[in-house]
């Protein structure tokens, strides 16, 4: 294979959506229209919701499915497809639809965030690039809002490529970071591709590769004056690293009338050193300094550093953000919810296990979140029957739906639709906002959730409920199944 050739990303799936495709084929199910879901179990790290990312790589791979005549090559020898399945596979293309939640919005447990509706084939040969995407651009995501939300308002830059997992790990997770709050990356790539803002200063190579600290600093606040940080811990921070930076400002950047600068700790109680360091910068004159962290920081570290009165206003997070490295898997998975017979009517399915959790929700569904009129805070997700409407004028009466007995009702609220349409006939429908669109629209939407579901530790549980239509198609399947 030529490995300079791009590759053809329809053939990163699972082998068995292959076979199982050519077996739709070869049984006569090939045209047979299915619902499928992508849903979490979990939220990492045990918090209260997770932020939604992925989708942009989705349409991307949707719009660009088919199979190369290599790609049919290598199928035929394995000597399990018909020729009419690999012809069949040389003409091929997404034609069903697709709904999902807008990326950036916080999800939660067991509600549908992708729906795919397409013929078998179709619906099934999706499904790895489909929960690759999702799973890791939510993880990274909901990983960085919480370190952002750490930081209170302070800057958070993504430092993570070299300890990414692979390529994609480091470019698409500077992406997702960006969703999640982040305000730039150190991966270049990510800025190129995506529009997420790049930066980055020095190494400790830098101040290493001069005859002395101070040389290389002044050096630096010559070539970029504008924008000089200083890395001020190769050697002491204290007594050598931030006065040689004070000097360097004194004599480089304050004759030009230059205030903006900044430093960067990289190791040591960074806590104490910020504190003294910005003493010493403020007794200078250089009170709009900015310092800034790194080095192997998370959300419990960051919070850890401003409770014990770090002078630190930018953090820079990379290995435990970029792997989220606490709990480096999201899990979602992708199963089937509904089956269409010849006629168009639609037939739950339903997955039954000893394990309650692993227990689906039949149907083709609808997601509403419920809003508080009085607050604007989200109170709660309602999953419909997909024809369900919600009538905001009368009561609703929600229901958790493991513990029935457990019941409230809403009478000042609105029900706003989670999911948007995407593809329709396999054509794009969806006008696709801009990153930093979406980055905002994260940042109010994680707004509109109480403190308490926002708690990193022992969150209040945000209830996602189920229809009472809903909820008795599901009960009634189970019996049939016992």
């Amino acid at each position: 294979m030529d490995t300079e050739k791009k590759l053809n990303m329809t053939m990163l799936c699972d082998f068995y959506e292959l076979t199982m495709g050519n077996g739709y084929f070869q049984a006569g199910r090939k045209d047979q229209i299915t619902y499928f879901d992508v849903f979490f179990r979990d939220v990492p790290d045990k918090g209260g919701f997770a932020v939604c990312a992925g989708l942009s790589q989705l349409i991307d791979y949707v719009k660009n499915l088919h199979f190369d005549e290599e790609d049919i090559a290598y199928l035929r020898s394995k000597n399990l497809f018909s020729e009419e399945f690999l012809d069949y596979l040389r003409n091929f293309h997404f034609s069903g639809d697709i709904w999902a939640i807008p990326e950036g919005t916080p999800i939660f447990p067991r509600e549908p965030v992708v729906t795919v509706r397409a013929k078998a084939i179709e619906a099934q040969l999706i499904e790895t690039f489909l929960l690759l995407t999702v799973n890791h651009q939510s993880l990274i995501a909901t990983k960085a809002n919480r370190i952002c939300r750490a930081a209170q308002g302070r800057t958070v830059l993504e430092f993570g490529s070299r300890r990414a997992q692979g390529t994609d790990g480091a470019i698409s997770g500077a992406r997702a970071a960006y969703i999640g709050g982040c305000k730039g990356t150190a991966c270049t790539i990510s800025d190129q591709l995506f529009g997420v803002p790049a930066g980055g200063t020095m190494a400790h190579s830098w101040v290493q590769m001069f005859d002395s600290q101070y040389e290389a600093f002044k050096t630096y606040c010559e070539i970029y004056s504008t924008n000089a940080t200083l890395l001020v811990d190769t050697y002491n921070v204290l007594k050598s690293g931030v006065p040689d930076a004070i000097r360097a400002f004194n004599e480089v950047l304050k004759p030009l009338g230059i205030k903006k600068c900044g430093i960067r700790l990289d190791s040591g109680d960074i806590a104490y050193l910020s504190r003294e360091a910005r003493k010493m910068l403020d007794d200078a004159g250089w009170t709009e300094c900015q310092i800034s962290a790194s080095n192997s920081l998370d959300e419990y570290i960051i919070r850890d550093l401003l409770q014990q009165g770090a002078k630190i206003d930018m953090f820079g997070v990379g290995e435990r953000m970029i792997t989220a490295s606490s709990q480096p898997v999201f899990g979602g998975v992708y199963k089937l919810a509904a089956v269409e017979d010849d006629d168009g009517t639609i037939v739950p399915k339903i997955k039954v296990s000893e394990n309650v959790d692993k227990i689906t929700n039949p149907h083709f569904k609808k997601t509403y979140r419920i809003f508080d009129k009085a607050t604007g805070k989200a109170e709660a997700d309602y999953i419909t029957v997909w024809d369900e409407t919600v009538d905001e004028t009368k009561p609703l009466e929600l229901f958790d739906p493991r513990a029935t007995w457990k019941r409230k009702t809403y009478t000042n609220f609105e029900a706003r639709p989670l999911q948007v349409q995407v593809f329709k006939g396999g054509e794009l429908v969806y006008q696709q906002p801009t990153l930093q669109e979406i980055q905002k629209y994260c940042a109010e939407q994680v707004d509109t959730l109480w403190d308490e579901v926002k708690r990193f530790e022992n969150p209040h549980k945000y209830y996602v409920d189920l229809s009472q239509k809903l909820w008795d198609i599901k009960q009634e399947l189970l019996r049939e199944r016992r």
